[in-house]
């Protein structure tokens, strides 16, 4: 019986920001408080799993500097239990780091980003042979410069990362980062008929399909991100693509079952920044992947681990164990 769960991809040091506006160019805006924090789709996830106390093997791959922020991620994956075997130091590149900044009445965030050495991350440093988890999961897309490049064939190395990674018996998962570019369908779509379980967002789902899935005033067309689901299901993903938004979260699957899930209807005096929200809701519906719940459960599970992750500004400080997640449907609803 396989079990566990290895992800792969972003290895990133968080710097966060709270600020009380974001500013116009050359204006000035007064930051509120600062942290550090894990940040990128693997650290985030495999951190997400661990204050959701999944009771599973956890391991991690990927590339970090040989440098200060290297040490400390790999010595706070340890200290956490999380396998380090595959996450190696590359000698004369940067750990990747991001300055966000969150705007503290809104939540919204703004990212600068050092690439670092995830940049270098390809096929060779993924070794599936000696691993026995049943879920593989590679974050980000289009965020991962070396796998995202296009191979003589046409297809993408990330591609032959997740074909690797199903011939070894995984199931596999994979996320989007949400870059302004055209880059999507040529780095994308050949991935998918690799994936079992693709998450994204509404703007990463339209980008993917060609399908308006948000209104000119900024606000997710539920009908649309429906299609837009069911087209990336018809262009491979193998088994449900899930996509988030603010408001909730669909899921559509092969057979053309399409689920709703409301998110929590926290109050907004008690959401201290959205970093690292998406990744705590595939966190929790990973859980309940492993475990073979379904999906509808999965979601609701999801959708409260997110809810916990905005208590604190940072990605993971505000996650709790997936029992207390849940409670806070009950202590505060779903929204309508």
């Amino acid at each position: 019986m396989r079990n566990g769960i290895l992800v792969g991809g972003n290895w990133i040091i968080d710097q966060v920001k709270v600020v009380d506006a974001f500013p116009e160019e050359e204006k000035l805006v007064n930051i509120l408080s600062e942290y550090s924090s894990n940040g990128g789709s693997a650290y985030n996830i495999l951190k997400g799993l661990v204050k959701l106390n999944a009771g599973f093997p956890l391991n991690g791959v990927g590339l970090v500097g040989d440098d200060d922020r290297g040490t400390q991620i790999i010595q706070d994956c340890q200290n956490l239990g999380i396998g380090t075997a595959q996450i190696q130091k590359m000698p004369g590149a940067y750990t990747s780091y991001t300055d966000v900044m969150t705007v503290k009445s809104t939540g919204k965030r703004t990212f600068f980003h050092q690439r670092g050495a995830n940049a270098l991350l390809d096929i060779p440093h993924f070794d599936f042979s000696g691993s026995g988890a049943k879920i593989f999961h590679l974050g980000y897309l289009l965020l991962l410069d070396t796998l995202d490049a296009k191979q003589e064939d046409g297809t993408t190395r990330a591609m032959s990362v997740l074909k690797k990674a199903s011939e070894h018996g995984f199931i596999t998962s994979a996320d989007i980062v949400s870059e302004k570019s055209d880059r999507f369908k040529e780095v994308v779509t050949p991935a998918l008929p690799y994936i079992d379980y693709l998450f994204l967002n509404e703007f990463e789902a339209g980008m993917i399909t060609g399908i308006q899935t948000v209104s000119d005033q900024g606000q997710p067309m539920l009908d649309k991100c429906y299609e837009a689901a069911s087209t990336i299901i018809e262009m491979g993903v193998r088994s449900w693509v899930i996509l988030h938004f603010p408001m909730g979260v669909i899921a559509v699957n092969k057979q053309d079952q399409q689920l709703f899930q409301p998110s929590i209807n926290l109050p907004a005096d008690k959401i201290q920044g959205a970093v690292g929200a998406g990744d705590a809701f595939a966190a929790g519906v990973l859980i309940g992947v492993h475990d073979d719940q379904e999906m509808q459960t999965c979601l609701k599970l999801g959708v409260c681990a997110a809810a916990s992750s905005l208590f604190a500004a940072t990605s993971s400080d505000g996650i709790v164990p997936a029992e207390e997640c849940l409670a806070l449907s009950k202590s505060y609803g779903f929204r309508n």
